[in-house]
């Protein structure tokens, strides 16, 4: 069979391909097409706007190389602002054509748009163009089901694969040398920062995760987690207007990690005593190594956001991690919640409070629990190769 995937971001790109292994796994006359474009992934009214030809550019190609390909199986992953609206271009063009007569090729969706969160009315178009939704938060199940009696299937979380693919590959020379690679001496504690992977979000979390650094004091080393497409000029400047010219001495602990996917990430992760995140993929990364962290989203006109947020957010959490556990394991500061104040009285509670990070991984235990186990590509794969699945 022919299969053709898309993806349009960092994180979905690397589920894709190890769905794409997993695939060749159970179908050994294969054939995969891939379309990936995350220079077209754009968040927000006015960034689509200001990109809508180059995004509309990307989706005639798409088309075309649908086309070209003619599928059996369409799979998206992830990005649904586009990948919903080619899931309807594809029904159009293939699905309600063959319905005359013929098997017609599926739709499936691998890690659905969140729904639960936002846009509850892409419901519609799922329901008309998707045939297969393949879920990896173990809470969408019962949502889906009870929210609107849809069914979707649970398959596992891909990050506990490549977290634990990461892990059986590591060893403490290897840790080592990544220390070594930054400067960090042997026994200095390790925090890490992941301020997100848009310009935006950067320029928005990393001061305040810096001020908080500041604020901390101690001889812990802070080292950022640096996102694809992202120099390292624009993170020296972002550094610096934060810290000014009177924080020497912390500026000396700043560290950034260069990008090299996410082993990268996973490894500062790996050796890393706490951990400030903006909210995301990185949050369940972050619980599944077992750091205890803090959520932070700083976003502009924050307080008109957080009363917005009662009407508009469907669910009381933002984080992975609590979603999932269905409580507060791990805080939550974000939009007009996220002040200085009290990013710098929760971070020193997980730096220090060795009461506050015992909770924080009991809840993780929970979490490891809900989860289940590795496996999420091979099993996603079976549903997708076989129809009845």
């Amino acid at each position: 069979m022919t299969y053709f995937i898309i993806a349009g971001e960092a994180s979905g790109d690397l589920h894709a391909r190890h769905l794409m292994d997993a695939i060749k796994a159970k179908d050994a006359e294969a054939v995969i097409r891939y379309w990936y474009r995350p220079e077209l992934a754009y968040m927000g009214f006015v960034s689509v706007l200001m990109h809508l030809p180059e995004i509309l550019q990307g989706m005639r190609e798409c088309r075309k190389a649908i086309l070209d390909a003619r599928p059996d199986r369409l799979i998206l992953v992830d990005y649904p602002g586009f990948n919903l609206k080619i899931a309807a271009w594809f029904h159009k063009t293939y699905v309600r054509s063959c319905k005359q007569g013929g098997v017609c090729p599926e739709v499936v969706y691998y890690i659905p748009p969140k729904i639960w969160a936002w846009k509850e009315g892409r419901i519609a178009q799922i329901r008309k163009y998707v045939d297969k939704v393949l879920s990896i938060l173990p809470f969408e199940v019962e949502w889906y089901a009870e929210k609107y009696g849809y069914h979707v299937d649970y398959v596992g979380n891909p990050t506990l694969d490549e977290i634990t693919l990461f892990l059986a590959s590591s060893s403490s020379d290897k840790a080592e040398k990544w220390r070594a690679s930054l400067g960090i001496s042997g026994s200095a504690k390790v925090v890490a920062l992941l301020p997100g992977s848009r310009k935006q979000e950067i320029e928005s979390n990393l001061p305040m995760m810096l001020r908080a650094a500041e604020t901390a004091g101690g001889d812990f080393c802070y080292v950022i987690a640096s996102a694809p497409n992202m120099t390292k000029e624009f993170y020296d400047k972002v550094i610096g207007m934060a810290l000014g010219q009177n924080s020497t001495r912390l500026r000396d602990r700043v560290m950034l990690a260069p990008c090299q996917g996410s082993w990268s990430s996973f490894m500062l992760l790996q050796n890393a005593h706490a951990a400030l995140v903006t909210s995301g993929t990185a949050t369940l990364e972050t619980a599944i190594m077992s750091v205890p962290q803090v959520v932070c989203y700083a976003m502009r006109c924050g307080k008109l956001v957080s009363f917005l947020r009662r009407f508009l957010l469907k669910v009381p959490y933002v984080s992975l991690v609590n979603l999932v556990v269905g409580r507060e394991v791990v805080p939550e500061l974000v939009a007009g919640g996220l002040t200085q104040t009290a990013m710098d009285k929760c971070f020193s509670q997980i730096l220090l409070d060795e009461e506050c990070r015992f909770a924080q991984r009991c809840g993780y235990d929970e979490l490891m629990g809900r989860l289940g186990q590795p496996g999420a590509p091979e099993r996603a794969a079976v549903k997708i190769v076989n129809r009845t699945q």
